[in-house]
């Protein structure tokens, strides 16, 4: 089959185009939310509401994003590894991290039959990246490559920081409506002249946690394109990345042991059938096929 040819460079470019309007998409919601409410109500009330949304959303999600690396591995019992433990495993990341420019990453291995693999931490000189003992088992050298190299573009991208910038605007929008939405049985019976801002509000309540939720799997999915298209720029290969998909694809079953909270970290999603923060495999395959 033929396929049209595409440079990694471009899609690197569209991706990040991608995400970068999702997420402005958030940030309109966000004001059109806080134009309503403010009609709605007294201009000082969304005030309050706002701040105690960012107090409650920056508190919670900085301190995951600090400790994002020592969470992410404690809470999938993985075991830091050297170069005595695993040299293949060790010579492949510190030889990506030549063609990256970046820094050497902790490693670690989770006992787990299932091909997968993920990276964490807050930026190239806190990262952690570690791998399934089935991924380094079932894939040979050059597929084991793609893989790391995948995870290894996940820092390069600071992605773990998109996401929490994304994560924090969903979280305040969350926060708002349920103060909103809570607020109502409070408010007296007043005036009826904002009424139809009234039922804007509580339409936007319901709707946008939803619409801004959706648009959060969407930047991770084009995350996910991205670490594609970035890892082929690292290791000038794609066949090895499109060996390790096919092979998931084939062999891959659920993984009972993970918290569907980290399924955005690992390179393929550990739950069949829940494919929402990453894009199908199949999808993936056909962009690579075209690098």
């Amino acid at each position: 089959m033929e396929y049209t040819r595409v440079d990694f460079r471009d899609e690197i470019s569209r991706n990040n185009l991608k995400s970068v309007l999702l997420m402005i998409s958030i940030f309109i919601v966000f004001v059109l939310f806080g134009y309503v409410i403010s009609f709605a109500f007294d201009p000082g009330f969304f005030f309050v509401i706002m701040i105690i949304s960012i107090i409650f959303s920056l508190s919670y999600i900085l301190i995951s994003y600090y400790n994002s690396g020592k969470i992410a591995v404690a809470s999938v019992k993985a075991q830091e590894v050297k170069r005595h433990d695993n040299k293949q495993y060790y010579d492949l990341v510190e030889g990506l991290t030549i063609a990256s420019g970046l820094p050497m990453p902790k490693l670690y291995i989770m006992n787990s039959e299932q091909i997968n693999a993920f990276a964490s931490g807050r930026n190239p000189d806190n990262a952690v990246v570690c791998v399934t003992k089935g991924a380094l088992e079932k894939l040979d050298k050059r597929e084991l490559e793609g893989v790391l190299a995948h995870e290894m573009s996940h820092v390069a991208n600071y992605d773990m920081r998109y996401m929490t910038l994304a994560t924090v605007m969903v979280g305040m929008i969350a926060i708002i409506s349920e103060i909103f939405l809570r607020s109502l049985w409070f408010r007296g019976g007043g005036d009826n002249k904002n009424v139809v801002f009234i039922i804007l509000g509580i339409a936007m309540a319901i709707l946008a946690p939803i619409i801004v939720y959706l648009v959060q799997l969407a930047i991770s999915r084009k995350r996910e394109y991205t670490a594609d298209a970035t890892a082929v720029k690292f290791t000038r290969y794609p066949s090895g990345l499109i060996g390790a998909l096919k092979k998931i694809e084939s062999e891959n079953k659920p993984e009972k042991k993970i918290s569907k909270a980290l399924a955005p970290l690992f390179f393929s999603n550990p739950f069949k059938g829940l494919r929402s923060t990453h894009p199908e495999i199949g999808k993936r395959i056909e962009r690579l096929q075209k690098m």
